[in-house]
């Protein structure tokens, strides 16, 4: 069978391919891990090629931008937001200002069994769903189409996402000439967990706990800092409301590479060179190099990539403190702008595992 990528470890997952073909000839699959892979209906494929020339992995400069970007410690002016976001509340701060202007905004949310999704946002009750993390690879099939649409309709259009998840955006916009109206959103980006071992563990703490109501990977509950974040995964059940810890999942997604998706290893997207108008990030370290900074609600480290993101963070000057920073800072502090992570040995083992006994039994051995 004609494949778009060499390797599963030369594949995304984005969806870009599958959305650009012409007659419709690819379609994403999950594979035994959970991760999606673009599959070709050879019947129907033409052979034009433009598959793998708008593939993010083998483009050209992997549609980042060229211009160096512009380091900012930045934090919102709102105690609520900064503490109901990850870190320093940029992205509400941001997104504010498209949504103002009768924009829309799109980025990963819970569905109704928590498996994780893009949606789309065009008012504040909306994207406040969007504005926590989750640490597993989101299904943005449906935005390519909607995202054009917009843009169609003139509007502007803020997209929050992986590195790899914008340039799959990217392309396909690109591809329409409608790129004018269009913000891009990266994350600094640990790694990408399986959806498949996500729905295994939710499963899991059902069987035990009952129906899971809500889920939150960051919580502020202790205060912000790169330890804390690492110790926290909460959950609250039907049965009483009360606000459960399980880090298991957690573990394994900053366990070197055991749950992530192969191509992470092999990352294109860990440099100074970003796909994204602006990224956004925790500023860990921020303690140490300007202790007034310092929040323990969180302080987001933005990098500004392009004229269309200075513009976007002036226009959020009303709602954000924000200070120009050393390149070095952020150099030191966030590996993923030096490095892809590096695969632990243990994961072969553990898929091996999970094949034969099944996550549940790999749960209940880890101490």
């Amino acid at each position: 069978m004609k494949q778009v990528f060499e390797s599963k470890e030369y594949c995304y997952g984005c969806g870009a391919c599958a959305k650009i073909c012409p007659v419709q000839a690819i379609k994403m699959k999950a594979d035994e891990e959970g991760f999606l892979y673009p599959q070709i209906d050879e019947k129907h494929c033409i052979d034009c090629g433009k598959c793998s020339e708008s593939c993010p992995f083998v483009v050209r400069n992997h549609y980042k931008n060229t211009k160096q970007p512009t380091y900012y410690a930045a934090k919102h002016r709102s105690e609520d937001v900064l503490v109901h976001s990850a870190s320093g509340g940029a992205f509400t701060a941001l997104s504010d200002v498209v949504l103002a202007e009768e924009g829309v905004v799109y980025g990963a949310d819970f569905d109704q069994d928590f498996s994780v999704c893009h949606r789309r946002a065009q008012n504040a009750a909306e994207r406040n769903r969007l504005r926590t993390s989750k640490y597993v690879q989101s299904d943005i099939t449906d935005s390519y189409r909607q995202i054009e649409h917009d843009l169609l309709q003139g509007k502007s259009v803020l997209f929050s996402g992986t590195p790899c998840q914008n340039a799959g955006i990217k392309a396909y916009i690109l591809s329409k000439n409608l790129e004018k109206n269009l913000y891009l959103c990266d994350l600094f980006c640990h790694s990408i967990p399986s959806p498949r071992i996500w729905q295994d563990f939710l499963q899991f703490l059902i069987q035990k706990h009952g129906a899971i109501t809500a889920i939150n990977f960051r919580s502020k509950n202790l205060p912000w800092s790169r330890p804390n974040c690492r110790k926290a995964f909460y959950f609250q059940t039907v049965a009483d409301q009360k606000e459960r810890v399980d880090n298991r999942f957690l573990r394994l997604f900053l366990e070197e590479g055991v749950i992530a998706r192969p191509c992470c290893e092999h990352c294109q997207f860990t440099d100074t060179k970003r796909v994204g108008d602006i990224t956004i990030g925790d500023y860990w370290g921020i303690e140490k190099y300007d202790v007034n900074w310092y929040d323990p609600l969180g302080v987001s480290l933005l990098l500004v990539s392009s004229e269309k993101g200075e513009r976007l963070l002036e226009k959020s000057a009303e709602q954000m403190f924000y200070e120009q920073r050393a390149k070095q800072e952020a150099l030191a502090e966030q590996p993923r702008l030096r490095e892809p992570i590096k695969f632990s040995p243990k994961r072969e083992k553990f898929w091996q595992d999970y094949q034969q006994c099944g996550l549940e039994q790999i749960l209940n051995e880890m101490k």
